[in-house]
C-alpha cells in the first residue's frame, strides 16, 4: 500500500509542475496578445497550490514527520488569507470580510493553516450568494477560525467524505498543546446562516 502511496505521490508532484508550466505559458500568452487571462492564472496556481500542500500533508502523514509549528500573528494570517481570494471572490460578486478578535500570535504550522483557510474560502465562495466571513478568536484557551457563508448549507451532515475535509481534519489533529488535540467542525446556520468552517487549535 505505502508503495502504491508513494506512486501516486510522484504523480502529484509531476502534475503540479505541469500546472506551473502551464502557468508560465498563460502569463506570456498575456503579455504577447495584451490579454487579461489572470482568473485563468489563478486557477491554475491555486490548484497547483493544493497539490503542494497535499504532497506536504502526504509526507506528514506517511513519514511521521514534525509540523512546522511557530508563534504565528493572526492578524497576519488572516489578511494573508483575505488577499489571496479577495479579488477572485469579487469577480464574482461576492465580498470577503474579516473579523480577527485577537491581537495575540498563536503557535501553528503557518503554511498548513493558511492552505486550510483559502480551501474553506474557496469553498464557501461556491456556494455563497454575497457575503464570506472569516473571523478568528480565542475561546476556552483555544484558537477558532471559522469560515462562514450566507449560502444554503451544507446538505448532510457531518460532510467529510471529501480529500480535502479529511487531510484538513488529520492536519488539525496534529496541532497538540497539553495533550489536547485540534479539530476541525462542520454545521449549518453560522453567523451569515449558511455553511460554518470551524477550526479549533490548542
Amino acid at each position: 500500500m505505502h508503495r502504491l502511496l508513494d506512486i501516486l505521490a510522484s504523480g502529484i508532484h509531476d502534475t503540479k509542475n505541469q500546472l506551473f508550466g502551464a502557468e508560465s505559458l498563460v502569463a506570456a500568452s498575456e503579455t504577447k496578445y495584451q490579454i487579461d487571462l489572470s482568473e485563468v492564472r489563478y486557477a491554475i496556481e491555486a490548484a497547483a497550490n493544493r497539490l503542494s500542500r497535499t504532497l506536504a500533508a502526504y509526507q506528514l502523514m506517511r513519514h511521521g514527520a514534525q509540523l512546522a509549528v511557530v508563534p504565528c500573528i493572526v492578524s497576519d494570517l488572516c489578511a494573508e488569507v483575505s488577499l489571496a481570494q479577495k479579488h477572485h471572490l469579487a469577480d464574482a460578486g461576492i465580498a470577503l470580510d474579516v473579523d480577527c478578535q485577537t491581537r495575540n500570535d498563536w503557535p501553528l504550522d503557518r503554511d498548513l493553516v493558511t492552505d486550510m483557510l483559502n480551501n474553506a474560502v474557496q469553498n464557501a465562495g461556491r456556494h455563497a450568494r454575497h457575503k464570506i466571513r472569516l473571523s478568528a478568536m480565542e475561546q476556552n484557551s483555544e484558537l477558532v477560525l471559522r469560515v462562514e457563508d450566507d449560502g444554503p448549507g451544507f446538505g448532510a451532515l457531518p460532510p467529510k467524505s471529501g480529500t480535502g475535509l479529511i487531510v484538513a481534519e488529520k492536519l488539525a489533529a496534529l496541532h497538540v498543546c497539553q495533550n489536547r488535540h485540534g479539530s476541525l467542525h462542520l454545521s449549518n446556520g453560522g453567523a451569515l446562516g449558511g455553511a460554518c468552517f470551524e477550526l479549533r487549535l490548542p
